[in-house]
């Protein structure tokens, strides 16, 4: 009997309609979950898509990780408005983070669904 090969073998890549699919996903993901977490929980489908699926198409991987660092920044502007909304500030700045990254996340996804490669303005590319 042998053993099992303890070297993970190399994932096989996707066909580009699968790529252009998970690329939609996860622009769409974050969508559905700032709607039900308040904006606190979209980077979770964006993460598990960009950690699944980076190696087996750089369409998906460029796109997740969009995702991801519009996740990111929107992430530190929610932490910024929490001490803001002292001086009432915050509920604006909290507001326009999440406005900002439903339209990128709407955008991108449209985008992706298309096949175009786009990077959202305005977003530091933390993850690449």
């Amino acid at each position: 009997m042998s053993e099992p090969n303890p070297y993970p073998q190399p994932q096989t890549p996707i066909s580009p309609a699968q790529e252009r699919t998970l690329a939609t996903i996860a622009h769409g993901a974050p969508l559905a979950a700032m709607v039900l977490s308040a904006g606190l929980l979209g980077f979770v489908g964006s993460l598990v898509i960009y950690l699944m699926y980076k190696d087996r198409g750089p369409f998906v991987r460029a796109h997740a990780a969009n995702s991801l660092n519009v996740q990111i920044i929107t992430g530190i502007v929610l932490l910024i408005s929490f001490p803001l909304m002292l001086v009432l500030v915050g509920f604006l700045t909290f507001g326009l983070a999440l406005v900002f990254a439903f339209v990128m996340h709407l955008i991108g996804a449209v985008k992706a669904n298309n096949g175009e490669w786009w990077n959202p303005p305005m977003t530091p590319r933390f993850v690449q």
